[in-house]
């Protein structure tokens, strides 16, 4: 099978292409190639998908499949099916759970209420603002739609949460591992009745190659089954194996501290807002009954303490407290 990748420099799309290689398949990435290195034994593209002629250098190019990573980017998908839509067999678009209208009702699945599309292109700075959360949702609404109507029934749409795994730059899930591995007494949220799911990046790369390969269709959400937040937390301290002791506060006590929810500095990740709880709780059924295969949580944690120590356990943190941020909270609780 002759692959494109559309990305495949960083986490999500670098594992696409490594999945394709190691499966055998000639795989290309188009990227502008900044980012990062594509795979071993991938052909690196370069392509500016800002420039309406951007794509260019894929001109009379055809693939079995196309897999897009597109960011936030309602023009980027647009003109992309434009180009090669009609040269391909199957299109792979990477959506967010972030398109659901609804995120605080888990039990969710694929057919539930979405934003209203928003065709237009978007930036970093955009998503820092008030409205980046429902821009983004917005954007990959229109994109999704736009798949859909170019590839009919060779279309597969997959809609991840949160993702871990080789490559996460986003220190939310390495937070946990990292801070376990440590030991002592860790602050952590007494939230209860709190879902959370995550999908480890080797996974979904793995079932996108399914999807390909076997011409799957339809719109999913690309998760692993939900568990209790407190639950999760002590499961990923036991396999990580270091003397933690938790301290457990409530939502308020942590507002108090001023800890923010989920990212960021000064926050505690995994950490949701009741008016978020359906992010973290969707019924992944579907998705498994459709081929999805969901590693065992003591790979993914172990796989993510790696890669943690690989960046430097003391490097400075996109999210989580510090060691003394937590300690000066469990000391004033």
């Amino acid at each position: 099978m002759r692959l494109l990748v559309l990305g495949g420099t960083v986490f999500v799309g670098h594992a696409v292409a490594a999945e394709g290689l190691r499966r055998g398949h000639e795989v290309v990435c188009a990227a502008r190639g900044e980012s990062g290195p594509v795979p071993d034994g991938a052909k690196l593209v370069k392509v500016d998908r800002d420039r309406p002629d951007g794509l260019a250098p894929l001109t009379g190019e055809s693939f079995d499949a196309v897999v897009d990573i597109a960011t936030v980017s309602y023009p980027w998908v647009d003109r992309a099916l434009r180009a090669l839509a009609h040269r391909v067999r199957h299109w792979t678009f990477v959506s967010t759970i972030n398109v659901y209208a609804d995120s605080a009702v888990p039990g969710g699945r694929p057919d539930a209420e979405l934003l209203e599309p928003i065709q237009r292109h978007a930036t970093r700075e955009n998503m820092e603002t008030e409205e980046g959360v429902g821009l983004y949702g917005g954007i990959k609404v229109a994109s999704e739609n736009a798949v859909r109507e170019a590839m009919g029934d060779h279309a597969f749409v997959v809609r991840p949460g949160l993702i871990t795994g080789p490559g996460d730059d986003h220190d939310r899930f390495g937070y946990w591992p990292a801070r376990f591995s440590r030991g002592g007494r860790v602050l952590a949220p007494d939230v209860p009745d709190q879902p959370m799911q995550y999908i480890d990046v080797r996974d979904l790369a793995a079932w996108i190659l399914d999807a390909a390969e076997h011409d799957l269709a339809g719109t999913f959400d690309a998760i692993g089954p939900s568990v209790p937040l407190p639950t999760l937390l002590r499961d990923m301290a036991d396999i990580v194996g270091e003397d933690v002791e938790f301290v457990w506060a409530t939502p308020d006590q942590l507002t108090a501290a001023n800890v923010d929810t989920w990212a960021g500095p000064r926050s505690l990740p995994f950490w949701l807002p009741p008016t978020h709880f359906g992010m973290a709780g969707r019924d992944p059924q579907p998705s498994l009954d459709a081929g999805l295969h969901i590693r065992p949580l003591e790979d993914a944690v172990r796989a993510a303490l790696e890669h943690e120590r690989a960046l430097g356990l003391d490097r400075e943190r996109k999210a989580g407290l510090t060691l003394a941020e937590e300690a000066e909270i469990i000391a004033a609780l």
